[in-house]
């Protein structure tokens, strides 16, 4: 797309603020709250014409290096630092724009993308004062995101017919190349997704993952459920974080009395600058001795003896071990018989793998104590989960009580822990665990 005519119109932008904001040494970074109810007159090459631009947000002005020589910094950066509002009218020159189905939609997505792509932060426009090289400037990777979308609970219910069938869109910048969907779970609103992806993060300081979850409609345009965001900022380098995270309707407003579900993640940030931090998503992540020379190969596929060899990728890493899972005990558990107990057990299951263990029947108890390990062998440990099932026993079958799901991430890192778990579908009941994990890390041929 571009532009044959660009006519800003007669009215000024306003800038209703101004900030100083504390940057890195030897520079000065600027941000300016503008806002502009144009009448500009833009032409594209398509026959379109751009009207009555509405528009608010935040610019910002990166002085960098700062210099002895006058005008004493060496370039300028700007960039669109918050976009709070984009509004525009497009004309078709000499025709309706809606007598054609969809080119409308087509074309203000494609603007409102190469606004996104080329100018919003943390990309920039770089503007060199002074001679020199400023390529340092531009916008590059400082890390990666590891997310695992886990599961969601009581999504809204969007169909007449049947249930929900949920999938989710997650992205840093919401661009279509850079945006990731999971696959689409039918008639169901407690989807379990257990899918991995990986994000480029160009700023963990001011970036932030969204989560949107749509209900898929078919031919239709899928309707969304709600979205959800976590800042970067919030997440410990080289550390685990579980969250749950409550959907709203729009994340400029963040509040909303409907509830509309939470979706449950496994965020992982990983500084790219820091050589300490461990990724248990990386496929060099506690490797042995042994299978850390196996990976001694170049990008090019040459060992450090010149040999041609196979580069081992990250996909071909199995991270295969024992889980131990020791069922202590329970407590907080619903009343579910007419004397004001309940009989209380357990199922483990593994999700992949489809193995189940069962502990024994307490009866009349709301605080079990059990003590019970069972032994699971994992093919894959960086994408299994554990689902434990509580349930009460009675003379007809079981009632279910709640569950709690987890990965094994924090077992493969720590290697041993105990904790206490909520029991989704309960009131106040809480699951005690003891997790262990032997490791046996190998390498797909």
């Amino acid at each position: 797309m571009k532009f044959s005519t660009l006519t800003l119109g007669t009215v000024a932008p306003q800038f209703t603020g101004v900030a100083i904001l504390d940057g890195e040494p030897n520079e000065v970074v600027m941000e300016l709250d503008m806002q502009w109810d144009g009448n500009p007159d833009i032409v594209l090459e398509i026959k379109t014409r751009v009207k009555n631009i509405g528009f608010t947000g935040v610019f910002r002005l990166i002085f960098k290096p700062l210099a002895d020589d006058f005008p004493c910094f060496g370039a300028v950066c700007f960039s669109l630092r918050e976009k709070r509002n984009l509004d525009f009218t497009l004309k078709v020159i000499g025709g309706d724009l809606s007598s054609i189905p969809g080119i409308s939609d087509a074309i203000e997505g494609t603007i409102r993308d190469a606004i996104e792509d080329s100018i919003t932060w943390p990309v920039r426009k770089i503007i060199p004062i002074l001679p020199g090289d400023y390529s340092y400037l531009e916008v590059k990777p400082v890390g990666l995101l590891e997310v695992k979308l886990i599961e969601a609970k009581e999504l809204t219910n969007k169909d007449i017919i049947g249930k929900s069938d949920p999938f989710a869109k997650l992205c840093i910048r919401p661009l279509p190349d850079k945006t990731k969907n999971s696959k689409t779970i039918d008639n169901q609103v407690n989807p379990i997704w257990n899918e991995h992806f990986e994000f480029e993060v160009e700023d963990s300081s001011t970036q932030h993952l969204t989560i949107k979850i749509y209900d898929d409609e078919g031919v239709q345009a899928a309707e969304l459920i709600g979205c959800a965001m976590v800042f970067l900022r919030d997440l410990q380098p080289g550390k685990v974080k579980d969250v749950w995270l409550k959907l709203v309707k729009d994340l400029d407003i963040q509040r909303d009395n409907k509830n509309r579900g939470h979706v449950h993640l496994e965020l992982l940030y990983c500084p790219y600058s820091s050589e300490n931090v461990w990724n248990p998503f990386d496929p060099d992540f506690r490797l042995t001795s042994l299978e850390k020379a196996l990976k001694q190969v170049t990008e090019d596929g040459a060992d450090s003896s010149g040999n041609q060899k196979s580069a081992v990728k990250k996909t071909d890493i199995i991270i295969r071990g024992v889980l131990s899972v020791t069922v202590v005990s329970a407590e907080g558990l619903p009343a579910t018989d007419i004397m004001g107990k309940s009989d209380p057990f357990v199922v483990l299951t593994m999700k992949k793998s489809e193995h189940k263990n069962k502990t024994r029947v307490l009866n009349d108890t709301l605080n079990p104590v059990w003590n019970q390990t069972f032994d699971f062998v994992v093919e894959d440990g960086l994408h299994e989960l554990l689902m434990v099932d509580v349930y009460d026993h009675d003379t007809f079958g079981k009632d279910k009580m709640g569950r709690c799901i987890m990965t094994l991430t924090r077992a493969i890192l720590d290697g041993e822990f105990k904790d206490e778990f909520h029991i989704d579908g309960t009131e106040s009941g809480k699951l005690n665990l003891h997790l262990k994990w032997t490791s046996q890390t190998i390498i797909k041929d």
